[in-house]
């Protein structure tokens, strides 16, 4: 075969494999051609690698932290983190950390931190540990990581109480990640919900649910927050305080949602298809859920992946000003709190660590938020 001819083959097959390519891409289906737009986004695939680390690290917190919320120790309050060295006396010996020993500066009158070169403690993976059940099934006392008996290992320093920052970090993380799942997941259902009933039956209805979304969104958040938090016993365990959380920042984060899906009802439920529907007798119900609601599903994605940060922030504002959970349980917010003070953080810079955790969470909802917002229009 002549080399025009191997040259025509070839063409030939690239144009049938681009015809193939064409027609699947016109073929697919909405969220097929969604999913694909995403992928080429670049800010939105490394803000899921993020929000999966950070999800699982959640979901495995337990695990994860060396240590539990009820670890106390006077002897490393205000301890900086730890270092872990690899070589003692010139020789690698592996991971390990030295002991401690504090002492008062005259001066300043603040405990200070030195490390006895002597004193070794070996880093161990999968250590021994406090108990805990993973997930509330699964009794265990291993630990990723730990060290020998007698040492003490802070990756993020300690707090005023000696506690170690990176376990209540990891520990608190299981709260301010799902928290705002939890309550968007809420507002998103009624947002759906009653703003479809007003935007499609009208008339009295729409007016009186109108009027109730006025009246909650004239409220400034922090005193309302304040006036539902007030209503909590503070006695109460940490679960019920924890659905109690989720109710509030629900009850008030719906109502923009539902003015959002009433405005698209009324303009859609006079379109043809609908009329179509109708006629053909199909009930509202599922005119509603089989044609109006996919009609604009994608936009609906978008707003509830940007609505968790806000979620997030939400629960860190009401644990930041003490009306959302409260120690010994541990949030975010919580951690935030207990940092608060201006000399505390010049002193103790490292208790601003749960603060990144906050704003890496939020910038990587509000770039995959981004993201779904362009794979939305997938022909554009």
């Amino acid at each position: 075969m002549t080399v025009s001819g191997l040259w025509r083959k070839f063409s030939g097959f690239r144009a049938g494999r681009r015809q193939v390519q064409d027609e699947s891409y016109y073929l697919a289906s909405q969220w097929t051609l969604m999913g694909r737009k995403l992928m080429k986004h670049g800010l939105a695939k490394i803000s899921l690698a993020v929000l999966a680390f950070l999800y699982l690290a959640a979901a495995f917190g337990n695990f994860l932290a060396p240590s539990d919320l009820t670890a106390y120790n006077a002897g490393t309050k205000d301890a900086p983190p730890t270092k872990v060295h690899f070589f003692h006396e010139g020789k690698f010996t592996g991971p390990f950390v030295y002991g401690l020993t504090s002492s008062r500066n005259p001066e300043t009158f603040l405990r200070e931190y030195t490390e006895v070169t002597g004193e070794v403690y070996r880093l161990r993976f999968f250590a021994r540990g406090p108990r805990y059940k993973l997930w509330g099934l699964f009794p265990s006392d291993r630990h990723l990581f730990g060290v020998e008996e007698g040492g003490g290992i802070f990756l993020f320093g300690t707090d005023s109480m000696g506690r170690d920052l990176f376990s209540r970090m990891i520990l608190g993380s299981q709260i301010s990640l799902t928290i705002p799942f939890a309550g968007t997941f809420i507002s998103f259902v009624l947002g759906i919900l009653i703003g479809s009933i007003s935007g499609y039956v009208g008339g009295i209805p729409d007016t009186v649910i109108q009027r109730v979304i006025e009246v909650i969104s004239s409220f400034p958040s922090i005193p309302l927050w304040m006036a539902l938090s007030a209503a909590i016993p503070p006695d109460i365990p940490v679960v019920r305080m924890y659905l109690f959380i989720t109710i509030i920042i629900s009850f008030i984060s719906w109502t923009g949602l539902a003015r959002v899906v009433r405005g698209r009802f009324i303009s859609l439920k006079k379109e043809d298809f609908v009329t179509a529907a109708r006629l053909a007798g199909v009930g509202n119900f599922m005119i509603i859920v089989k044609h109006l609601i996919p009609g604009f599903m994608s936009y609906l994605i978008v707003n509830l992946t940007l609505a968790i940060p806000g979620m997030i922030i939400g629960e860190t504002s009401m644990s930041f000003l003490g009306l959302g959970i409260r120690s010994p349980a541990t949030s975010w917010g919580v951690l935030l709190q207990e940092a608060q003070d201006i000399s505390s953080i010049a002193t103790f810079p490292w208790r601003l660590i749960p603060l990144f955790a906050v704003v890496i969470t939020v910038m990587a909802f509000n770039f995959l938020g981004d993201g779904l917002r362009d794979a939305a229009d997938p022909y554009k």
